[in-house]
């Protein structure tokens, strides 16, 4: 009887909708309340609903988690996807903007605020699917942009994909939730000069 609801579910505007009212709900109460203290209960007394409905969308409480991080990182690479398609930009200055919005983004969405921070966090130990996924998205994005360079001689880089891993290893300082927590207070380096460093390090122009 589950199935066939689901199955009617994914065909219906209005529980489409409510799936989404639901995550909303989830995100607010995570960022409010804390991941660990907020419940399916939580969650299903804001929509005035019983837990039952929400466990037809999401069958555990972990699967409710992470649709509400992959509704997150979905925003941040939505963001780096317009900066790739933006092809009349020099892939020099996309490169700049695509890791300052990865910063600004990941640091926005997941440390602002403390109890979003620690949602990321256990997301991350638990190495949920999601976060793994996201992670191989940012990378084959990157791959394409320094790849583009290459060709078009913005960049000197023999292995494009190679350089772009080096580029996201290099940067996972500035995106990486618990290392931009841990390394706020250090003056440097700054965002700024870490990506003014990995463009010398591509640089094509003449030495």
């Amino acid at each position: 009887m589950i199935a066939t609801d689901l199955a009617h579910d994914a065909l219906d505007p209005e529980t489409g909708d409510l799936r989404a009212r639901i995550l909303t709900i989830a995100e607010r109460l995570f960022r409010e309340m804390g991941y660990r203290k907020t419940t399916v209960a939580d969650i299903a007394a804001e929509l005035r609903m019983s837990p039952g409905n929400i466990y037809r969308f999401f069958p555990s409480k972990k699967a409710l988690n992470e649709a509400v991080a992959e509704r997150l990182l979905g925003e941040i690479e939505a963001e780096l996807a317009g900066i790739l398609a933006r092809t009349d930009v020099p892939a020099a200055q996309r490169l700049r903007d695509f890791l300052l919005v990865t910063h600004e983004m990941s640091a926005g969405h997941f440390t602002a605020n403390r109890r979003m921070h620690d949602m990321v966090e256990v997301a991350m130990a638990e190495s949920w699917e999601v976060i793994l996924c996201h992670i191989g998205r940012v990378e084959d994005m990157l791959g394409q942009l320094v790849e583009e360079g290459a060709r078009t001689g913005a960049f000197r880089a023999r292995d494009p994909r190679g350089a772009a891993r080096c580029v996201q290893t290099a940067f996972v300082r500035f995106c990486h939730p618990a290392l931009i927590a841990q390394c706020a207070a250090k003056e440097r380096p700054t965002v700024e000069e870490m990506i003014d460093f990995l463009l010398s390090a591509l640089d094509a122009s003449p030495r």
